[in-house]
């Protein structure tokens, strides 16, 4: 009967708008929260095929749809550990409880406040996990899988570490005296040192002396560099004999470069390498015919630049994450090393994925295979420091379409009472 269908589409109305209703309290409710993604329901007619000219109403039904892949705006904070997504992607997360128990499973978020718990591990006060690629010793990122979560492990900050790195090139930018390789010249040996790190952090140094080589007529422009190895207790590792240029358009620069011991000049690299007690180390001493290395020009000795990479041992003072997702350590000699990466998990369809607890999701059938992307490349975007995402839900939006849902409920309750009228007229009939 017609009129009884009236009464199932009311109900139904009633329904779909009290689920509506829902949506937009929930939505209201974590007007505050972080991260949060809104829900939005969305309603479809149902039609019930009828013949003989009378209509069946089929009424409504609602269905929801979490909007993961809208985003709210980020704002800023004083924690460097706080972090958010700018663009697409998300972060790998664990529950702490999973992963004290050895099996985490990774959830996806687009933003959190980390802090060290008492392992150095960052996690959120609702016992979210940040997790990431450990780096190697050299701060190099291995090769991990790029559509599994293996490798992932949580990322760890040990604020007590010492660390120090080992010197392994050194590159003289020295200003030998012209003057000195001329005949009468009283050819003195010009004595030079220079401090590098061991394996072990500790320093030692390099002695080097140049000695002249005095003609009898004329200038000779030939030097012998002598380098002695403190750790070694002054063994020679090295000496060269250095001829440089008196030519009008390159004087002063390296001619050549002939090897007496020591390991053999390289003129496209325009280094040598030597043996320290810790193992070989190149030093360089500039290409032949270039300004930037040894040169011999005027009457004085001018070591112009010397540099070295390496550090003496070092503690932790600060961890900051760039807009890559490297995990950076830096220590009070001023070093800074990558200790882990995090990269950002992408899926075709975001609003496919589970909705899980605390702002989480899970990647399911419906929004497809995940893939781990270096943040800033590919389709996703960038990790943001210092910053958190606010709750997408729009309070003037969402209480607009409350006064809509209120109204379209209260009509669907009219149809109700009306029909109830209608069929107690029927009822009527038969008095």
């Amino acid at each position: 009967m017609t009129i009884s269908s009236s009464l199932n589409a009311g109900v139904a109305g009633l329904s779909s708008n009290a689920t509506r209703l829902a949506t937009i309290s929930d939505n209201i409710a974590n007007s505050s929260t972080y991260g949060y993604k809104r829900v939005e329901a969305d309603f479809q007619s149902l039609v019930i095929s009828s013949s003989g000219g009378s209509y069946s109403a089929g009424g409504v039904r609602s269905t929801t749809q979490r909007l993961v892949n809208e985003r709210g705006t980020l704002v800023s904070t004083s924690n460097a550990t706080d972090l958010a997504v700018r663009g697409r992607g998300m972060l790998p997360v664990a529950l702490a409880n999973q992963v004290e128990a050895g099996n985490p499973q990774m959830l996806l978020t687009t933003t959190g406040s980390f802090r060290t718990d008492s392992e150095g591990r960052l996690v959120t006060n609702s016992g979210l996990v940040l997790m990431g690629w450990p780096a190697a010793s050299d701060g190099t990122i291995p090769t991990f899988p790029r559509d599994s979560p293996d490798g992932l492990e949580p990322v760890q900050i040990n604020m007590n570490q010492l660390t120090g790195t080992p010197t392994t090139e050194i590159s003289f930018g020295v200003n030998l005296p012209a003057t000195e390789t001329e005949a009468g010249a009283a050819g003195t040996p010009i004595p030079m040192s220079v401090e590098y790190f061991d394996n072990l952090g500790k320093s030692e140094s390099i002695s080097v002396e140049f000695t002249p080589t005095v003609p009898g007529a004329g200038t000779s422009n030939e030097w012998t560099m002598v380098m002695t190895d403190s750790a070694q207790g002054g063994a020679v590792i090295g000496e060269y004999t250095l001829t440089f240029d008196d030519s009008r358009t390159s004087g002063g620069t390296l001619l050549s470069v002939a090897t007496v011991s020591g390991g053999a000049y390289d003129p496209v690299t325009g280094s040598v390498i030597v043996g320290v007690d810790g193992g070989p180390m190149e030093v360089n001493i500039g290409l032949l015919g270039a300004s930037d290395g040894m040169s011999q020009l005027g009457d004085s000795f001018a070591p112009l630049l010397i540099s070295k990479d390496g550090s003496p041992v070092g503690s932790m003072v600060s961890v900051d994450v760039d807009g890559n997702g490297y995990v950076r350590a830096t220590f009070d000699t001023g070093v800074t090393r990558t200790i882990y990466q995090v990269p950002l998990v992408d899926v075709p369809n975001p609003n496919g994925m589970v909705a899980m607890d605390q702002q989480t999701y899970l990647p399911s059938p419906d929004s497809g295979s995940f893939f781990l992307w270096n943040a800033g490349e590919g389709p996703t975007g960038e990790v943001v420091s210092y910053a958190r995402e606010e709750s997408a839900t729009d309070v003037a939006g969402e209480l607009t379409d409350m006064i809509q849902t209120q109204r379209a409920y209260s009509s669907n309750a009219k149809v109700i009472q009306t029909v109830d009228e209608m069929l107690q007229e029927t009822t009527n009939i038969k008095r």
